[in-house]
């Protein structure tokens, strides 16, 4: 996991990273995933530094040496938990498998990794509860999140060239279908599980995922093809 760590101009910070640590990106790291837990608990507005550096065992100012302040450290932390889908997704090697086959392994791809890293989700809500003013002032996440799009579209355009996919559908609405409907199975869960007492068991989490595949496979699919699915 490469990180860009953005130091200060601290000098006392200086002199403990030398004393403390040879490995800042390990540091830096760690302080990253502390804060992952802290915004997604409780968004940006009720994070605490303190907790932070409590859970990483780690000085405030350090905190603030790696990454200047709080803003910046959340929006490290929203840039690494979209680095991680990207990366798990490039390891599909969904260009060696015909289509049909590569869009029923992304998609299912989708639904774990969602399903297993709740903490990915939350972290987005709360950004989306923001608006998204602080991926807006990312310089690297459309470069990061571009790569799923190529991705849809290279295995939508072989699909479609070999009469399995529909024509005319948009690789970006794909791709919101599929983020859609993993994201609300986590995102919703609380609220679903006690407003109509839907179970939160391994079985139903299955049926789920089954469900979803059968949607976004009957959306791509041609009609003949959609009907046998």
């Amino acid at each position: 996991m490469a990180i860009k760590v953005t130091k200060g101009t601290d000098k006392r910070a200086s002199a403990v990273t030398n004393k403390r640590t040879n490995d800042p990106e390990k540091t830096a790291a760690a302080i990253l995933a502390a804060a992952t837990d802290e915004f997604a608990d409780k968004g940006l507005a009720g994070a605490r530094i303190e907790a932070i550096a409590a859970a990483t065992n780690t000085r405030k100012f350090m905190i603030y040496y790696y990454f200047q302040n709080k803003e910046g450290l959340y929006l490290a932390a929203l840039e690494e938990a979209y680095r991680g889908i990207r990366l798990a997704e490039a390891k599909l090697q969904l260009a060696d498998l015909a289509p049909v086959a590569a869009m029923k392994t992304l998609v299912g791809f989708a639904f774990d990794y969602h399903d297993d890293h709740p903490q990915f989700v939350r972290l987005v809500m709360a950004e989306n509860m923001n608006n998204g003013r602080y991926l807006e002032q990312s310089k690297v996440i459309r470069e990061l999140n571009a790569s799923v799009i190529q991705e849809v579209a290279a295995i939508y355009r072989r699909g479609v060239k070999e009469g399995v996919f529909r024509p005319s559908l948009s690789p970006i609405d794909i791709h919101t279908t599929i983020s859609a409907l993993a994201f609300h199975n986590v995102s919703n869960r609380p609220t679903f599980s006690h407003i109509f007492a839907s179970d939160t068991t391994s079985t139903r989490t299955a049926n789920r995922r089954q469900t979803v595949l059968d949607t976004v496979m009957r959306y791509v699919l041609t009609d003949l093809l959609a009907t046998q699915a």
